[in-house]
């Protein structure tokens, strides 16, 4: 990479030109403090549902509020890499990165009132099991379980883990593995134990420390800028001292105040980001396992579309507790946050092609006082917990539910349970396995990649999951051939954009015509007008899908009785009468009736050290795991689907008032 042609003097690496402040006394013992609570909330949610079975551990039993459920929604969706990369793009380009919240906003709102009532009345609990159910055979549910798996894995994982540990890096200045083993490892305790409910009701704990303390961050923000109108004028001067004046590498956009940009030589391009930008977003909030799996947790429809208005409602606050503070931070810290020599930013920073992913963390440990700034280092631990709880504990779903249950179809529900949970410790051992390629990367690449994956591997997905659900035709070979298409033309394009990367400001861009000219949002668009063309034609060219891949899978057949499937009531369900020996023969009881004291104390110390552990894992009862009857079959839709009147007419009514503010704001800020 070339340097600029003037070197500064505190350029040198070896000199910190910008003292930091550090974490206090009073700051680690919020910390600990939080680390204390959230561990408490997560043990004691062990004992709010019955982890020892499938549905238990996967779904929390099905018995969620709307409150958890949209406070989790919200929690797995603003991740520590939100806080990082929402304030660094406000920092580096202005308020247009916006849209991506508020894109999100409808699509949550569409997820509860058009696709919820599918999966619900098909009876789902993974979503590469509804496609398998919806076409048939293995291919599509096994390549999507695969595909899902990589993009948690790789993409979600680190890009949290580098957000994280950046903002641990320039708070406490503490070894990198140190405190993301640490992290993960608390992480891994509540979720391995307590299932989806320990990581639903810890999620909602994280959200309300994250909007608290992210809500304080802001007010010191805008009372250390001047307001609003001090922040416009003084944002367009922010014009690091490195710039060298023949360039326009650190000089603001002018466009920096509006979400609506040139459609042909902007960054974010206005056709874009209504169409494009919308495919990937209902890939994520629509069909992405982490999203749906905490709708599906609750107790109703109902609760869920409540759970999604609360999570749309909180979906508003991005652009004032992220986005502005961000632009806020290169106000008063330009030469830092908004450098533009190579030289500089590596010596600040560590990346040499900016350092406007500092913009959130230099805030909180500049401008808060002791104390708060151990509350706001205990906001960005949140986000990074409650978004790796949210990937493992989905991850591990469709692992067990999706691939170790294809392989071993026999496989007793005692062994899915165990199944899932060592997956659970192997993600964890991957994510650390994963921090050296995050340390490399410094973040610069890290986001171009999630950008691309999202961009060109999930709007074929996306197609295919609309298509299924909303038009009946749809056949196995016309989806199978839609997403083997698709994914491929994206992948080619992804290819191409690591290989011919993005020029520096200063430079020329000599990238092919396709790269250059083609924004991946609109690449996005393309895609899925692809593979749309691909799924309608080749469906109709062949044979229609059967009835029994139709009925209770669309949104015309969600209230259809299925053929063979006997209808229940809840009436006919009770629950299984416990009988006195169920105690007697849990696993781990002492075997023994009598025989030496010795003998006794160390089958007694054994059992204990093995009750233990399973009473950890909420699987002490095997026995009476293994002594359930089968599944009930799959209710009515009039039961499944069931609202009450008033209910509704809130819920619907609320849907009105939430998107008219949406439009509203899209349109003042547009």
């Amino acid at each position: 990479m070339e340097t600029s042609s003037q070197i500064l003097p505190h350029s040198n690496p070896t000199v910190n030109p910008f003292p930091q402040k550090s974490l206090e006394v009073a700051d680690i013992v919020v910390l600990v403090l939080y680390f204390v609570f959230v561990l408490g909330v997560g043990l004691w949610s062990m004992w709010r549902t019955k982890r020892s079975t499938v549905q238990g551990y996967f779904l929390a039993g099905k018995n969620m509020v709307w409150w958890p459920v949209g406070a989790s929604l919200f929690a797995s969706n603003v991740g520590s890499g939100h806080f990082i990369g929402l304030a660094g793009s406000g920092a580096a380009s202005g308020i247009a990165v916006t849209a991506y919240e508020w894109n999100g906003l409808f699509c949550v709102l569409v997820l509860a009132w058009l696709f919820l009532p599918i999966y619900i009345s098909a009876g789902v609990t993974t979503m590469p099991e509804y496609l398998q159910r919806r076409f048939g055979g293995k291919r599509i549910q096994i390549y999507l379980a695969i595909l899902y798996l990589f993009i948690y894995i790789f993409t979600k994982i680190s890009v949290d883990m580098y957000a994280g540990a950046l903002f641990i890096q320039q708070a406490l200045h503490w070894d990198l593995y140190v405190a993301v083993i640490g992290l993960l490892v608390i992480t891994a305790i509540y979720t391995v134990a307590g299932g989806l409910a320990a990581v639903i009701y810890t999620d909602t704990l994280q959200t309300i420390i994250m909007i608290i303390g992210a809500l304080i961050l802001m007010v010191y923000s805008f009372i250390a800028v001047g307001g609003y109108d001090n922040l416009q004028e003084k944002y367009f001067a922010a014009i690091p001292t490195s710039h060298t004046g023949n360039s326009t590498c650190g000089i603001p956009r002018e466009d920096a105040f509006h979400i609506f940009r040139d459609p042909v030589t902007s960054d974010l391009p206005w056709p874009g980001v209504l169409v494009g930008m919308t495919i990937p977003s209902l890939w994520y909030w629509c069909t992405d396992q982490v999203i749906v799996q905490r709708s599906l947790s609750a107790k109703n429809l109902s609760h869920a579309k409540g759970g999604s208005l609360l999570a749309a409602y909180m979906k508003f606050l991005p652009l004032f507790i992220m986005v502005l503070p961000g632009m806020i931070s290169r106000v008063l810290f330009t030469d830092e946050v908004a450098c533009a020599d190579p030289q500089l930013c590596k010596a600040i920073c560590g990346n040499p092609s900016g350092c406007s992913d500092i913009a959130y963390p230099k805030m909180v440990i500049e401008l808060l006082p002791t104390g708060l700034r151990g509350l706001m280092m205990s906001v960005m631990i949140a986000a990074l917990m409650s978004s790796l709880t949210s990937i493992f504990n989905s991850a591990s779903t469709i692992f067990t539910m999706d691939l170790w249950r294809n392989f071993r179809p026999r496989s007793t529900e005692w062994e899915l349970m165990i199944v899932g949970r060592v997956f659970v410790l192997l993600l964890v051992v991957v994510s650390i396995l994963w921090i050296p390629l995050v340390q490399a990367s410094q973040g610069g690449q890290l986001f171009i990649y999630i950008q691309s994956i999202s961009s060109y591997l999930q709007p074929p997905v996306a197609v295919v999951f609309i298509a299924g659900c909303f038009w009946k035709r749809t056949n196995e070979k016309g989806a199978f051939w839609g997403l083997t298409i698709g994914l491929a033309v994206g992948i080619i394009r992804m290819v191409l954009d690591f290989v011919y990367t993005s020029p520096q400001c200063d430079q020329p861009d000599t990238r092919p015509g396709v790269v250059k000219y083609v924004h991946y949002l609109y690449l996005s668009m393309i895609l899925a007008l692809l593979v749309l063309i691909v799924v309608v034609a080749v469906s109709l060219w062949t044979e229609p899908p059967s009835t029994e891949m139709v009925s209770r899978l669309t949104w015309f057949t969600r209230w259809d009785r299925a053929d063979g499937i006997p209808e229940v009531t809840t009436n006919d369900i009770t629950p299984q009468k416990r009988n006195s020996e169920v105690e007697s023969t849990a696993v781990g009881a002492d075997p023994t009736d009598g025989g030496s004291n010795s003998s006794t104390e160390a089958v007694s110390c054994t059992t204990r050290l093995k009750k233990a552990i399973l009473w950890l894992c909420g699987m002490e009862r095997r026995k009476e795991a293994e002594d359930q009857p089968p599944p009930a079959p799959l209710e009515s839709p009039d039961i499944l689907l069931y609202e009450r009147p008033l209910v509704t007419h809130i819920l619907n009514i609320n849907l009105i008032l939430c998107t008219s503010a949406a439009i509203f704001l899209w349109g003042y800020f547009g």
